[in-house]
């Protein structure tokens, strides 16, 4: 694993840094050769391949049509200049963020369609993205990982902001599988860098908070391969699971509110209702706490059709769930369900419930067993979660709250305690009890409930739902200044 991922990271500076490591078509099928070179030999069909280049080209064309079906249509949201933080400051106006080079532009052959399509209404307009220009000068690349087709780059743009940049694993499972079926390296390329394309055009027809950020693009030769496609995006970081249940409950509940906001605009988004047939952890991360969907190029718009419920069985590993069939012929809500039962048995049933305040746990058992068994659809879920977020950040699910203790507090302004921790689960700090309240009666409920607690120090840090972050000690025999703090001790006797 060590020398696969050497020889990627090896591989992509060497040939991206250079000029780029990916390769989109511009004719799926074959290519005219330039002036002095020889056309690319076809190798004949053998066992296993299934027609040969004739297969080969058919699959092209198909996943070709597929981009064209979702490049289409109307703008989606927010189409216009895209926003782009801090990469816009960058080089304002300058060449990074010019139309890269057209790799279209050279005659095609009879009938064969231009490739990539020319921007449509939701496309990325001249000027509007980062191009080849931007990514001259970058620093510190860095392989992140790779799945079946694509590998994913970390790098530092001149400025210093971070990026994730994709392209084509050329070591790849999809990649190696289609030669060594077809024996054609160019085209197999073309064949996958379909799908990377595929996701560049559905992360900006569905643009959304939760949906990754697509910055730019470049189209540059590599090695053997002319005119491959670097798509840039925003960086996250990947879902840890394990990593996620250390977390604070706050911070687990903003990952499902995420992911239900995302599932309400999937089912809603201007190219219909998108079912992600990859559903797993590894598909999302996190920026900045926000879930957000980074691998599209499994997504689906079409719904399944049906001639009877028979057809719409609704199949995984645990259970099936069997819906009706429209009388225009179509699965019901089989896009909205797969996304939702998916969010259920990865992320719901693992972050919600657990170690949530006692007063929320009805509504959160409510969400968990209503999208387990698939009775609610999205919209329900996300206004669920939407209430479960208003009594939370609001603090009326203290209202039945009565102090469980009659202790009294002595309080220290300007003043904080060093040291005198202790451990509490779920802590957002691993070496101390620092904990979210919502006001002072609910810190003192929350000393009052630790054994071990005799002090604790507000800060004026806050959560992303405003509450403020409390530490919580054993003690006060070191009190010292700290204008940003206020320290509560119990009173003597």
């Amino acid at each position: 694993m060590r020398r696969r991922r050497a020889a990627v990271a090896a591989g992509f500076c060497a040939s991206f840094l250079l000029g780029s490591v990916l390769n989109v078509l511009f004719a799926p099928g074959s290519e005219p050769p330039r002036p002095g070179q020889s056309p690319e030999p076809s190798p004949a069909p053998g066992p296993g391949r299934r027609g040969g280049r004739g297969e080969l080209a058919r699959q092209i064309r198909a996943r070709y049509e597929e981009v064209q079906r979702y490049s289409r249509g109307g703008p989606g949201p927010g189409a216009g200049r895209p926003e782009r933080r801090r990469l816009m400051d960058l080089a304002p106006g300058g060449p990074g963020l010019q139309r890269p080079r057209s790799p279209w532009a050279r005659p095609l052959p009879d009938g064969a369609p231009g490739w990539p399509p020319a921007p449509g209404p939701g496309s990325p307009g001249p000027g509007q993205r980062l191009g080849c220009a931007a990514l001259r000068n970058v620093s510190g690349a860095q392989y992140v990982g790779s799945g079946y087709t694509k590998a994913v780059y970390r790098v530092r743009l001149p400025g210093g902001a971070a990026v994730a940049l994709k392209a084509v694993d050329f070591s790849g499972h999809d990649l190696g599988s289609c030669v060594r079926e077809f024996g054609v390296r160019r085209g197999c390329y073309r064949l996958a860098a379909h799908k990377l394309l595929k996701e560049m055009v559905l992360l900006e027809r569905l643009r959304h908070p939760n949906v990754l950020q697509l910055y730019g693009y470049c189209f540059q030769d590599s090695e053997d391969i002319p005119d491959t496609l670097t798509t840039i995006t925003e960086l996250g970081a990947p879902v840890e699971m394990i990593q996620l249940l250390q977390t604070s409950w706050e911070d687990r509940f903003r990952i499902c509110l995420s992911l239900g906001r995302l599932l309400h605009h999937l089912a809603h988004s201007p190219l219909g209702s998108v079912t992600l047939l990859d559903f797993r952890p590894r598909q999302f991360v996190l920026v900045d706490g926000e879930l957000k969907v980074t691998d599209l190029d499994d997504a689906r718009v079409e719904e399944t059709p049906c001639a009877a419920s028979a057809d719409c069985i609704l199949e995984f590993p645990a259970r099936n769930f069997t819906l009706p069939c429209s009388a225009q012929g179509w699965c019901e809500g089989m896009n909205e369900k797969r996304n939702l039962y998916n969010a259920y048995r990865f992320f719901f049933t693992y972050l919600l419930p657990h170690s949530a305040p006692p007063s929320l746990r009805p509504l959160l058992d409510g969400i968990v067993n209503a999208t387990g068994e698939l009775t609610w659809g999205v919209d329900e879920t996300l206004a669920q979660l939407e209430k479960v977020l208003h009594l939370y950040r609001s603090g009326q699910y203290l209202q039945n709250f009565t102090a469980s203790s009659s202790a009294e507090y002595q309080r220290i302004p300007d003043s904080t305690i060093p040291q005198e921790d202790y451990r509490c689960w779920p802590s957002y700090h691993h070496g101390s009890c620092l904990l979210s309240v919502f006001n002072l009666a609910e810190a003192v409920d929350v000393c009052e409930s630790h054994a071990q607690c005799q002090a604790f120090v507000v800060t004026n840090q806050t959560t992303w739902t405003g509450r403020q972050l409390v530490f919580f000690k054993t003690g006060w025999s070191q009190v010292v200044p700290d204008p940003n703090k206020t320290t509560y001790v119990k009173a003597s006797g």
